[in-house]
């Protein structure tokens, strides 16, 4: 590939993440609009999600569809399971507190993966890393505080935990992705879909969404999550982690943006205040990175000499 190929290969990538992102930003407004209850909206988004890649799977592998899907095993299982808890809790979250903390929350996920990889894979952490981590966990505690003198605090806060769950849950698919990196994304994004509609099946309400709401409900599990994770998963081969992770940032700061300027929900000062420490946070680091690909040193380079020689 040429130069000029692989500078337009490159534009294309960040293109195709930024679409993800965009796409991703949705949901919250998505949530605000829909009329379901909170498993009734599990339930559709997870129909319409795994419909929409089980078909573009088997689009994609024809009559490979069925050795793809098995070659998944266990780790595309587990994989799926917690995809379907973040998805799952993603809901729940939104449905008792702002959306700015929810997405602000979520974004900690890189930063858990790289905890989960040193703790469980041996994986080393660059110093960065670590101050970056303590910055955004001092966000999360900015965000928090408001809680200690509201009323409503329990509510609040336990739509905050969701939402840490929800980046725990993607970050240890993250881990589970690097030791199984032979394990195709898509179709264990279908099964993670499918199973959340199962097991909110138990608590749904399917026949209470009029025509109204499954449109949107149609529009949250195909676009929204299923079209977003095509778009992600197709852009950032094209790109490095770094530049791809800085550019999904996107959906952090877009998320809030939407539903404040269409429905008026105001996050309050605590909640933009340490937000803006944790999106900071994240794109100091994925930036630092960047910085260090340009110049064609690996943001992993010297961690992994020193973890070969145990020092």
């Amino acid at each position: 590939m040429s130069a000029l190929d692989a500078g337009a290969d490159r534009r294309r990538g960040r293109l195709l993440v930024a679409a993800a992102a965009v796409c991703w930003s949705a949901g919250g407004l998505m949530v605000r609009l829909v009329d379901t209850d909170p498993w009734t909206t599990v339930f559709w988004r997870g129909v319409f999600c795994a419909s929409f890649l089980t078909a573009v799977t088997a689009l994609r592998e024809r009559r490979e569809t069925g050795r793809v899907l098995a070659a998944m095993g266990s780790t595309g299982l587990a994989v799926a399971v917690c995809l379907a808890i973040a998805s799952t809790c993603f809901i729940m979250a939104l449905h008792r507190t702002a959306v700015a903390n929810v997405l602000i929350i979520q974004s900690l996920s890189p930063f858990m993966a790289g905890l989960l990889g040193w703790a469980w894979m041996g994986e080393r952490v660059a110093g960065r890393t670590w101050i970056a981590m303590s910055v955004a966990l001092l966000g999360s505690g900015i965000m928090l505080s408001r809680y200690f003198h509201a009323a409503d605090a329990t509510g609040s806060l336990g739509g905050d935990l969701l939402a840490f769950t929800v980046a725990l849950s993607f970050a240890t698919a993250i881990v589970l992705l690097r030791r199984g990196r032979q394990l195709q994304m898509l179709p264990a994004a279908g099964l993670a879909a499918l199973l959340t509609s199962l097991f909110a099946s138990m608590a749904a309400r399917p026949g209470s969404a009029d025509a109204r709401d499954l449109i949107l409900l149609a529009v949250f599990g195909a676009g929204q999550l299923g079209l977003g994770m095509i778009l992600f998963t197709a852009g950032a081969r094209r790109i490095p982690v770094a530049e791809a992770s800085l550019i999904a940032v996107l959906e952090s700061v877009l998320g809030p943006l939407w539903v404040w300027l269409l429905l008026g929900e105001n996050p309050g000062l605590p909640s933009i205040v340490g937000g803006v420490i944790v999106l900071a946070a994240l794109a100091g680091h994925t930036a630092a990175d960047l910085r260090l690909e340009r110049r064609g040193v690996s943001p992993q380079a010297g961690l992994e000499n020193r973890s070969s020689t145990g020092t």
